[in-house]
């Protein structure tokens, strides 16, 4: 049951890395951000497909993109926040609160 969650959260990883990672390598040819972006989420399919493999055993296609949402969420706000230096704004917090709030009607048993 774990092991989508995990397997879903190193591919956001790999994810985020890839796609907004090259932002602190402006001075670099973009071709060369392409490049190795493509590189990254290679490896970041990966994980991402096994993910939804085992994941679609124990949840609806609809639990496992809901629980990738929120997972890259928390994922790219600790990037944003360590990596990139970007201040965490109260807004955001509100916005990517209600996302969260999905889950819980994505996932309840009605």
């Amino acid at each position: 049951m774990l092991l989508p969650v995990l397997l879903l959260t190193i591919s956001n990883i790999f994810m985020t890395v890839a796609w907004y990672g090259h932002l602190k390598f402006t001075h670099k040819p973009l071709w060369i951000a392409i490049i190795v972006s493509w590189l990254i989420a290679f490896v970041e399919y990966c994980f991402q497909v096994p993910a939804n493999r085992y994941g679609y055993e124990i949840y609806s296609a609809a639990q496992l993109k809901t629980m990738q949402e929120v997972i890259t969420l928390v994922v790219f706000a600790a990037f944003s926040i360590l990596y990139l230096k970007e201040e965490f704004k109260w807004n955001y917090l509100v916005g990517f609160s209600l996302m969260v709030l999905a889950v819980f009607f994505v996932f309840k048993k009605w």
